[in-house]
């Protein structure tokens, strides 16, 4: 959680440690999670804390759920350990793994 005192759980902070043969390699990533009221009928807003270029994220909104096909059709049983496992997948996907990224270590 990201908030101690926040009674209805809905503020979370989630880590991705970079898949290998990557450019992400070694980079840790946070990563902020906010769970609605309508949670989980509809999806947390997903923001990356640490710098990244994703196809799928965009540096103003966070990630996009029109690029991010878990988001787009999200169904109630997915979880927010599923968000970051399927982020993780995106960043070795083809159009992702070599995309050049921000110096490490900077923040949105």
């Amino acid at each position: 959680m990201d908030d101690a005192d926040d009674i209805y759980m809905r503020s979370w902070t989630g880590t991705i440690i970079g898949p290998h043969n990557t450019v992400h390699e070694g980079r840790i990533y946070q990563l902020k999670l906010f769970c609605d009221k309508d949670y989980p009928e509809k999806p947390p807003t997903v923001r990356f804390y640490s710098r990244i270029n994703m196809t799928c994220v965009n540096h103003e909104t966070g990630v996009d759920p029109k690029k991010f096909g878990l988001l787009a059709n999200w169904q109630r049983e997915y979880t927010m350990e599923d968000i970051l496992t399927q982020l993780k997948k995106e960043m070795a996907a083809s159009h992702n793994r070599k995309l050049v990224q921000p110096p490490e270590g900077t923040h949105f």
